[in-house]
């Protein structure tokens, strides 16, 4: 079983597609989206708090370096790239201090803290916004179309994969996950009806600019994640945060059900996020992990009361562990739901897995 983020790839040569090489399923990698897989925007944020460059974030990661990842080690753009045969695509905020136009390998525009519409985007320079992401992603798809020609790319976009994991934190903004709730301003509902209108929007905008392959993950269970435990006495999980979760999970997918049918060589595969993972929550030890309500990072009680930081303590076996810091699950937790993303059964990856969607 497996559950979170999801990735875009893409290929492309001057004059025509490169073939795919080897094991290679698409060209490149489009990544929009939060946290689950910001691989290093955030630390181009000059006023963003909301960063994580500096230890214990990336102990696990090649030479034990933090990047710019809400993890222990590597995220869920990591292991999709993986599997697709890709390097990670790279983020775009890099790119774009070194002035660099080859996005011939795909690019992650995703940023801590962003959301659909709510987020702590909210709030001057926190995050990247997704309409600002596709903004981003707007500039690539011109700078692609003047080194290639309209044609070429719009052949090798739509080779690639778009990959969006997004709402979490529009969720937890409304239950006060992210800060003061915003809950005093609209019901439930409206937020819902909110985040459907806007990535409906948004979607629409990315398959303008040649999207055409689009891996969805849908919102996880995240009242389960420590930062929502710790609000209650007793350390169970929100279920009204969990509810809401779910019931914008069941609005998308008709959404991507009606996009198939109307838009020309639209194609999807929404990976079951909220399903997958809180299996891994409530059947643990069957996975391995001997804890599924703390973090492994932070202070105080289930380590969730005061963020990981360089002054916090951390768990010596991280592989025990379901959640790395307050909001982020570990490295293992993200590999767990991208092989479910990757190769998982209809039940779980509908109406096909990532592996499916590439091959078309």
């Amino acid at each position: 079983m497996r559950g979170f983020s999801l990735l875009i790839c893409v290929v492309i040569s001057t004059s025509q597609l490169w073939n795919l090489a080897g094991a290679q399923m698409a060209p490149a990698m489009f990544v929009f989206g939060d946290s689950l897989v910001d691989v290093g925007n955030n630390n181009y944020l000059l006023l963003s708090l909301f960063k994580v460059d500096f230890p214990h974030y990336g102990i696990d990661y090649p030479d034990q370096k933090a990047t710019g990842r809400y993890s222990n080690g590597k995220n869920s753009a990591d292991f999709i790239a993986e599997k697709l045969g890709l390097p990670s695509s790279p983020p775009y905020l890099a790119l774009a201090q070194e002035n660099s136009n080859n996005f011939f390998n795909g690019v992650n525009f995703a940023s801590g803290g962003s959301g659909i519409y709510y987020g702590l985007n909210q709030y001057f320079g926190q995050a990247v916004s997704m309409d600002q992401q596709i903004e981003y992603y707007t500039t690539v798809h011109q700078e692609l179309v003047q080194q290639l020609g309209q044609s070429a790319a719009q052949t090798f976009l739509s080779k690639s994969m778009f990959v969006v994991v997004i709402g979490s934190n529009d969720i937890l903004s409304y239950f006060g996950g992210l800060g003061p709730s915003s809950n005093k301003v609209e019901t439930p509902e409206q937020r819902v009806d909110t985040m459907i209108s806007n990535i409906t929007s948004q979607l629409q905008q990315i398959y303008n600019l040649g999207g055409r392959k689009f891996a969805i993950f849908g919102v996880g269970p995240v009242g389960c994640c420590p930062a929502m435990r710790v609000k209650n006495n007793t350390g169970v999980c929100d279920e009204a945060a969990n509810y809401w979760a779910s019931q914008y999970n069941q609005q998308l997918v008709p959404i991507l059900d009606q996009f198939k049918l109307k838009l020309d060589g639209f194609q999807f595969s929404y990976f079951d996020t909220y399903n997958v993972l809180q299996n891994v929550v409530e059947n643990s030890t069957n996975y391995g992990f001997k804890e599924s309500k703390a973090a492994c990072c932070g202070m105080g009680v289930l380590n969730a009361q005061f963020p990981c930081s360089p002054l916090a303590s951390y768990c010596g076996n991280r592989s025990d562990y379901v959640f790395w810091d307050f909001f982020h699950p570990t490295q293992d937790v993200a590999r767990i739901a991208v092989e479910a993303a990757i190769d998982g059964p209809v039940e779980l990856a509908f109406p096909m897995n990532i592996r499916q969607l590439a091959a078309l």
